[in-house]
């Protein structure tokens, strides 16, 4: 598939996805929304060999929401009673996508410049490790054109901030720069806006050099975030027998009694 609205470059392992429509900055409308869940799913399936992802924006933001006036999150399409459906491309489009983002089987890394707005906040928020630059800031929109958080803001925010922290955001509408959004726990690092690219990509490749067992760390630890005691310990322990038949367990425990550094592969 040819990408009008995307890039996908691999270096070292490390597929980096931008985003690439700066004039909207980045805007999600339905092209750019289908374009990343294609590549995404080129990703997942192997057909792009990597074995971590960097999501980021090209110009100067990341992702300024859905683009409302090219299709977006908000629609045209017509309800029942004659009225706008403003969900249909939630369930059609974004809702899809956000999962897959979720659900990738190996690590991703958001690199956030600029604006992560509306469901660009939740592609963002939807990294494993979120590395922001110095100009970059999270806003929750919708309370300003009348309608509610989407993208899943609503599952994440509260468990990333917890609910007073997440409220503020989404009824106030008001923006977090990097400064506060490390301060609450919302980003795991904030770097300078020129060495925002390099820090996320330095960041994937240590992932991408680990154990093929780093997919289901990041699957343990989002699943965890719906599972009570007895059966966050089941899933580990399913997961900790898949990961003990690896290639890279042999590997791992070798270099560890070798007292040398472990060469994994992924697999």
């Amino acid at each position: 598939m040819d990408y009008t609205k995307i890039k996908v470059e691999v270096v070292d392992g490390v597929a980096v996805v931008t985003m690439a429509d700066p004039s909207t900055m980045n805007a999600a409308g339905l092209d750019l929304a289908g374009e990343l869940s294609h590549a995404l799913a080129s990703i997942a399936a192997g057909k792009v060999s990597a074995r971590a992802v960097v999501l980021t924006g090209e110009g100067r933001g990341f992702c300024s929401g859905a683009n409302l006036g090219g299709g977006g999150a908000a629609g045209r399409e017509l309800d029942v009673d004659g009225k706008p459906d403003a969900g249909r491309a939630l369930e059609t489009v974004y809702n899809p996508l956000v999962s897959q983002m979720r659900d990738l089987p190996v690590p991703l890394v958001t690199a956030v410049n600029g604006a992560a707005a509306g469901v660009g906040c939740s592609f963002a928020l939807l990294g494993d490790l979120i590395v922001a630059g110095e100009s970059a800031y999270f806003l929750q929109a919708f309370r300003r054109i009348g309608l509610v958080p989407d993208g899943g803001s609503t599952y994440l925010l509260p468990r990333a901030i917890g609910r007073a922290r997440a409220m503020e955001m989404a009824l106030l509408g008001e923006k977090i720069g990097a400064a506060k959004a490390l301060e609450w726990g919302l980003v795991n690092r904030v770097v300078p806006d020129a060495d925002l690219l390099t820090a996320a990509i330095a960041l994937a490749k240590e992932l991408a050099s680990g154990p093929a067992s780093l997919g289901a760390i990041r699957r343990l630890i989002w699943d965890s975030l719906d599972q009570d005691w007895t059966g966050q310990l089941t899933a580990e322990r399913k997961a900790q027998k898949v990961a003990g038949k690896s290639e890279d367990f042999i590997e791992g425990v070798s270099a560890f009694l070798q007292k040398r550094v472990a060469a994994f592969k992924g697999r």
